[in-house]
């Protein structure tokens, strides 16, 4: 799947050794073996809640979940979390796991130090630990470069990292001036080509402290970038601040259209008969917000992100009732890792339920992902991912957001704060 460098890269950093199992991981606790067996005193399976539920794990898949106290099979080790609400592992559509910074007094999130790829992705392991201790056992990875991301996903992979689960799309593709179709197309292909197992494409331009949203690709463009990406079975996200590029993301096929303000009912309408996700990232936003003083910006730049947000959140109020996929995603960079879930808080001002909240990040996701049948729920013959969380975020969402006691990723505890 890779050659040359990358491949050095990628064989210096994980190093010699037997692969392990696959639902064996670095992490704060032991392995089971012989079988698990857990109490919960509220469980959300992704569709419903049971009251005094017992699941059961063999071999990093769930095996049985009941209401009740049935006895613990000779050998299984059982895990108490009757104080607690459980809910699937949960999945962020949107994150730059590679984006990382010391936080050290003086330096600034955009001035990192030029770094090979190998060693930003060992520094990054923070970003994941922070990642998974907010409940995410999963993340799409949307943009990153040296083929960074590659390293993480494998190294998680494998056993040598601890950190959610990856999926990565590497370098996003850009237009440059007077690109035709069929270069971006080949761009699309040869990210296939390099490892990615997504397609990222930039359809306009805002980022950061920056909300300016013209359009920088083409319908034509997108669509050749789409149908490449298509025809080699990988799915393809549209980055698209503002409502024409968006518009014309969602009739070039994107699987899915990440950010985006003023959609219009004729779009919403096309994103329901598409099946298209969209991911609006109001959140991130927000963190820009707060942090602006850490990345060295003027006062000057909150309004517009403000008024942005505003913006954003009344398209999504507007796209949930018209019954369009949304789906979680943090966009996290730098030190917005740790608030991955906060997307959520604002789903619920948006309308959605605490439950159709947490869809957003389960099945919805589980489904964009592929991987609707393994991920997303708590249920016989899916992975064992399964969060603990002192409260009720089905009651109250920002439950979430202070109360997650402990996580489980393939059976493996990965963070433990009981």
């Amino acid at each position: 799947m890779r050659s040359g460098i990358l491949f050095l890269a990628v064989a210096a950093f994980l190093a010699a050794g037997a692969k392990a199992p696959a639902y064996v991981r670095t992490g704060v606790g032991p392995s089971f073996s012989s079988g698990i067996v857990i109490r919960a005193g509220r469980l959300w399976d992704g569709s419903k809640t049971i009251n005094n539920a017992t699941i059961t794990i063999e071999d990093g898949k769930i095996t049985s979940v009941a209401s009740g106290r049935p006895k613990v099979a000779a050998g299984a080790t059982e895990i108490d979390l009757s104080r607690y609400t459980v809910i699937p592992g949960l999945i962020d559509l949107h994150t730059h796991m590679t984006y990382y910074w010391d936080r050290q007094p003086g330096t600034r999130p955009l001035g990192q130090p030029r770094r090979t790829a190998a060693q930003t992705a060992e520094l990054a392991a923070d970003n994941a630990r922070r990642t998974l201790e907010t409940g995410v056992t999963t993340a799409r990875d949307l943009g990153a470069s040296g083929g960074a991301d590659y390293l993480m996903r494998d190294a998680i992979n494998t056993g040598r990292m601890t950190g959610p689960r990856l999926i990565v799309a590497g370098g996003g593709v850009n237009a440059g001036r007077g690109s035709p179709p069929e270069t971006l197309a080949q761009a699309a292909r040869d990210r296939v080509t390099a490892g990615s197992d997504w397609v990222k494409v930039y359809a306009s331009r805002g980022s950061f402290q920056s909300v300016e949203t013209t359009q920088t690709m083409t319908f034509d463009q997108m669509k050749a970038i789409v149908d490449a990406a298509h025809a080699l079975g990988h799915k393809v996200a549209i980055h698209s601040y503002g409502a024409s590029g968006v518009k014309d993301a969602v009739r070039a096929g994107a699987d899915s259209v990440e950010h985006g303000i003023e959609l219009d009912a004729e779009t919403f309408a096309e994103m329901k008969r598409r099946g298209t996700v969209w991911v609006p990232t109001i959140d991130h936003n927000q963190y820009y917000v707060d942090a602006h003083a850490d990345y060295g910006w003027a006062d000057d730049v909150v309004p517009p992100l403000k008024d942005y947000i505003a913006k954003n959140l009344e398209s999504t109020r507007l796209a949930f009732k018209a019954g369009v996929k949304i789906g979680m995603g943090s966009d996290a960079v730098y030190s917005g890792f740790g608030r991955n879930t906060g997307e959520l808080g604002w789903f619920v001002k948006a309308g959605m339920k605490p439950a159709e909240a947490l869809a957003t990040a389960t099945t919805i996701a589980a489904d964009l992902l592929g991987m609707k049948d393994t991920l997303g729920r708590i249920s016989p013959g899916f992975v064992a991912d399964l969060v603990a969380v002192d409260g009720n975020p089905l009651a109250k969402i920002d439950a979430l957001f202070t109360g997650v006691k402990l996580v489980i990723k393939d059976s493996k505890i990965v963070v433990d704060k009981r």
